[in-house]
């Protein structure tokens, strides 16, 4: 039986990991840099295996109360000028598990804190870690914090994102990738009319419009942003207007509500590509911090999920932690990395694109959308 397992970083992957072992008994304390938990509230939609891993952690209802549940799991494809090019329907999880659920990410995160207050789960907000001492695989990680405390790890996991401290005293300096896109994100509320999720694909761009409740939705765009430029804030909603101003249909509404920096997001799309192992004796690396994605496939989160669930589950009864730390990592290396390369294909055929392939395009979205989709959704049904 673990006697404490201490989680760096509160967001999905740390939250869930929390609540995965919390269920099963195990004593867990969760550390958190941020004084308050206040995720960027733009949207995040799950797919039916990231829903399945919230149903196995107890708060899949909630979930689906909380958000935006697809009726039919379909994703609508319109060309620029908002004609129709194809229709998509994605899998469901089960007869109780939806295809697609969206939602705001901040109501995500209350769902997943709710849950771990009522476990009765130890979270220290506010708080870093500043020594640790793992030197001796067969005793507890020894971790000095920024208030002044100590803990004593049987396992130490680093769920702390993209520029995670703890991959750094694992594995020294190691970059994410910049992959020379840009994500777009704004806030708006949802007519009644549009109760399914549209992706409008144009040249070298695409915009996205998901529901995320009953009565809001979000806009994601992405463009190439070569050499990683840099926009201030206060020009997001300028600059989102203007790079998608050509998408007509649906877009356009939204895109003239967008007069306020508040409702807009902007971040560079950056990858973690993290080679085998992802632990050194009782420390272990998850989520983003480990094999943060490109946003492509909408599968970043659900990654997150997956490795919850399976390392809570390899954790229980545990005997030999580094050794199991190290098998966990070579059990998703392959399906991370899967996720990633789709991803980022995806991206890159976008960035390929030039205004006389866009027929081809259509025509080929026409014929084998719907075979890509089943095909990829093959492969995440596979075990984890």
């Amino acid at each position: 039986m673990l006697n404490r397992v201490v989680i760096v970083g509160g967001g999905i992957a740390g939250s869930a990991l929390a609540i995965a072992l919390a269920r099963r008994d195990v004593p867990v304390t969760l550390i958190e840099r941020e004084k308050r938990w206040t995720p960027a509230s733009s949207g995040i939609f799950i797919y039916c295996n990231g829903l399945m891993a919230l149903d196995q952690l107890g708060v899949l209802d909630e979930i689906c109360d909380s958000g935006w549940v697809s009726p039919d799991g379909g994703n609508l494809y319109l060309s620029e000028d908002g004609s129709v090019i194809t229709r998509t329907v994605y899998p469901r999880g089960s007869a109780r598990v939806p295809a697609i659920v969206g939602m705001r990410r901040v109501e995500l995160h209350r769902v997943l804190a709710t849950c771990l207050e009522r476990l009765g789960v130890e979270v220290r907000l506010g708080v870093t870690v500043t020594a640790i001492d793992d030197a001796d695989p067969h005793r507890p990680v020894a971790l000095t914090l920024s208030d002044g405390t100590t803990l004593a790890a049987d396992v130490l996991i680093g769920a702390d994102g993209i520029r995670s401290q703890i991959r750094t005293h694992l594995f020294g300096e190691i970059e994410p990738v910049y992959t020379g896109f840009g994500v777009w994100r704004s806030t708006h509320a949802k007519p009644a009319s549009i109760d399914t999720k549209i992706m409008m694909m144009g040249t070298g761009t695409r915009l996205g419009i998901m529901p995320t409740s009953r009565d809001e939705l979000y806009m994601f765009g992405t463009t190439r942003e070569p050499g990683k430029p840099f926009y201030s804030r206060e020009t997001w909603a300028a600059e989102m207007r203007r790079k998608f101003g050509a998408f007509a249909g649906p877009a356009v509404a939204f895109l003239a509500e967008i007069d306020d920096t508040k409702n807009v997001f902007y971040t560079s799309v950056e990858e973690v590509h993290l080679p085998l192992p992802w632990s050194r004796g009782r420390v272990l690396l998850i989520g983003d911090a480990a094999h943060s994605s490109s946003p492509f496939m909408g599968q970043g989160g659900a990654m997150a999920l997956e490795d919850a669930i399976i390392l809570a589950e390899m954790l229980d009864g545990v005997s030999d932690i580094p050794a199991t730390l190290s098998r966990f990592s070579e059990r998703r290396f392959a399906r991370c990395k899967f996720v990633q390369d789709a991803s980022r294909r995806v991206g890159e055929a976008g960035a390929a694109e030039d205004g006389s392939g866009r027929d081809i395009r259509h025509a080929r979205m026409r014929e084998t959308a719907q075979q890509d989709v089943d095909r990829f959704y093959q492969r995440i049904a596979e075990p984890a």
